[in-house]
């Protein structure tokens, strides 16, 4: 028991001595923390804007960087559906089931994801749509399948065709050689929830370092008054909508009466 705790401290010293110092570091900021969505929203943009933080470890001249964020919002189970045309008539024939993925995806680069790493490094830092993990339920087992998947690519699709899902490779304007910025859009159909965003930094095609933010999109009005009422005081919901009902049927009983 007396050795426990040097040896605890001898090992958490030998594990600082082997991590990498990390000679910059982001300083980012977004322009608004709390987008509020009204029943007449549509759609708006935030900015994240941000430094290049150097320290005495910075390699001399290094000063190309690339940047690559993320901005991923709340997640959510979804599926896709496959339709054919079966004796003139549109069914569903098959359908994949996608666990926990973002509502809401986009990434933004300086430069294309292809000229900022190589492909092993843009498949481990997800970089771009067809990087990123967006795990399905294919039979008793969870995983992600290759980008030209059809069901993956149809869900890619329909989500971008919303707006929902993005990937912009020039978005990101450094402004001097450390300050940088980029405009996030926000669509009229955006989900409510909080939204992560990740920023990662590249020199050379190596991340060197990384750091994220947030900020979250709420809903206000009459529409999110209902919708609190009914997840946080359900009885009091039910009885007012049973009440509202009988009441129009009765209102609707007199109008339209036959004497």
């Amino acid at each position: 028991m007396r050795w426990g705790l040097p040896l605890a401290i001898a090992g958490l010293a030998a594990l600082l001595a082997a991590a990498p110092a990390r000679a910059e570091r982001l300083i980012v900021s977004v322009s608004n923390h709390r987008v509020t969505v009204t029943p007449n929203y549509s759609g708006g943009e935030l900015v994240l804007f941000g430094s290049v933080e150097k320290d005495d470890k910075t390699p001399a001249g290094r000063n190309n960087y690339d940047l690559v964020v993320t901005v991923s919002g709340p997640r959510a189970d979804m599926v896709t559906r496959r339709k054919e045309r079966r004796f003139g008539i549109w069914i569903n024939t098959d359908s994949r089931q996608f666990i926990q993925v973002p509502g809401y995806l986009a990434l933004f680069a300086n430069r294309p994801f292809d000229q900022i790493a190589s492909p092993e490094v843009q498949r481990r830092q997800q970089l771009g749509l067809n990087n990123v993990l967006l795990t399905q339920r294919v039979g008793p087992d969870f995983a992600d399948v290759v980008p030209n998947d059809p069901f993956r690519s149809a869900f890619v699709r329909l989500r971008t065709e919303h707006g929902l899902y993005r990937e912009a490779p020039s978005a990101v304007t450094f402004l001097t050689p450390t300050l940088f910025r980029t405009g996030i859009p926000l669509p009229a159909e955006v989900p409510i929830g909080t939204y992560n965003v990740e920023i990662k930094l590249f020199a050379d095609g190596a991340l060197v370092t990384r750091t994220d933010t947030a900020f979250e999109i709420v809903k206000v009005g009459f529409e999110q008054f209902v919708a609190n009422t009914a997840r946080h005081n359900g009885l009091a919901y039910g009885l007012v909508t049973a009440f509202m009902a009988l009441m129009t049927g009765w209102m609707a009983s007199i109008v339209f009466r036959k004497d």
